[in-house]
């Protein structure tokens, strides 16, 4: 039994693998051809489209910044990119179940070897592209590439039964940060002029302006979860010692990146008026479960939490120099942020009305 599921799924992965590195080799080839390179060592847009491939796995690097060999690191990664892997990893999952006959005693062993498997070559990927200067932190494929395979292999080949506090608590999560996506593109489309500016300054040409094109679509996740910070109160870093809030102010040299073209320009108080958009959102938490139990709303309000942390986390990070080390939120601040908020929205659901009733 084994053998076959192996045999079944050691291509399948392959081909998953195959399906996002192939077209970031095509790019970096590409790349490396029109820029050039200082060594002329053809093997380097080969590891260049590893770390791509590893960077959309949102595992981080290590750096030794040349010429000095200053310390580095690079976490803040694009959140866009995961869809590659999901959409990669879910139809190999499905066409190693389908090889399998669909055999439903094998489905289980076959998502956990295919996960298995698939950090293997995740872990293998980050030992052999490592170079002097850029390490890919290994150790992150196993906390974070395994669990997010087995996550994407668990929805393939059933249907899964969500619990109706993880429904209901990433429906409320999903609801602001939609909120926070037609904030963030109003916003850009107000400030259309300095995300011009910032195109300009780059000139990158007609090759590198599709480039920077689909690495600011992939950046936008990142840019609404700090959306979503700044209207909670608690601001995001764009640099080192930096905090844009409503409440404050102070900001630094920022990269030329044309989605920083919607950063505000001062502090705004009238912005805390999303406070109270979290805070409905918590009341709007209680009448989804008002006719269930208080269970499941206290399940709700803990996995909304708990993906609030989540997202923090993800949204936050350092971008390679000392001077951008804090980009993004900070993960305890909006986790505590979105926690009181919805909490404050929730109570107000449930005792504002007996205490009205009351009096």
């Amino acid at each position: 039994m084994l053998t076959r599921v192996l045999g079944a799924a050691l291509p399948q992965v392959l081909r998953s693998v195959a399906w996002l590195l192939l077209p970031t080799s095509f790019i970096a080839l590409l790349a490396w051809a029109t820029a050039g390179s200082a060594t002329g060592n053809t093997g380097d847009p080969l590891r260049a489209a590893l770390w791509i491939w590893i960077g959309a796995h949102s595992i981080p690097f290590d750096l030794s910044l040349p010429p000095s060999g200053l310390a580095g690191y690079l976490s803040y990664l694009p959140l866009g990119a995961l869809i590659f892997p999901v959409l990669a990893i879910r139809n190999g999952v499905a066409r190693t179940i389908e090889r399998l006959d669909n055999d439903s005693s094998l489905v289980g062993a076959a998502r956990a070897a295919f996960a298995v498997l698939y950090t293997l070559f995740a872990l293998a990927a980050a030992f052999f592209s490592k170079t002097d200067s850029i390490r890919p932190v290994w150790y992150f494929a196993i906390i974070y590439v395994l669990p997010f395979t087995l996550l994407c292999a668990a929805t393939v080949g059933r249907r899964v039964a969500l619990g109706q506090g993880f429904l209901y608590g990433s429906r409320i999560i999903a609801l602001l940060l939609g909120i926070s996506s037609i904030v963030f593109g109003i916003l850009l489309l107000l400030n259309i002029s300095m995300v011009k500016n910032l195109t300009t300054v780059l000139q990158p040409g007609i090759f590198g302006g599709f480039l920077l094109l689909l690495l600011n679509i992939l950046y936008i996740p990142n840019a609404v979860v700090s959306t979503l910070a700044y209207f909670s109160g608690v601001g995001f870093a764009v640099g080192s010692g930096t905090l844009v809030s409503p409440t404050s102010f102070r900001l630094n040299k920022i990269p030329a990146m044309p989605l920083l073209g919607a950063l505000p320009e001062n502090k705004s108080l009238i912005a805390l008026i999303g406070v109270l958009v979290i805070v409905a959102a918590g009341a709007l938490l209680v009448t989804w479960t008002i006719s269930l139990n208080q269970r499941v709303l206290v399940q709700s309000y803990i996995v909304a939490v708990l993906l609030a942390a989540f997202v923090g986390y993800s949204g936050s990070g350092a971008l390679i120099t000392d001077a951008m080390s804090a980009v993004g939120v900070s993960t305890w601040k909006f986790t505590l942020a979105i926690a009181v908020q919805l909490g404050l929205g929730a109570a107000l659901a449930i005792y504002l009305p007996r205490f009205i009733k009351r009096r």
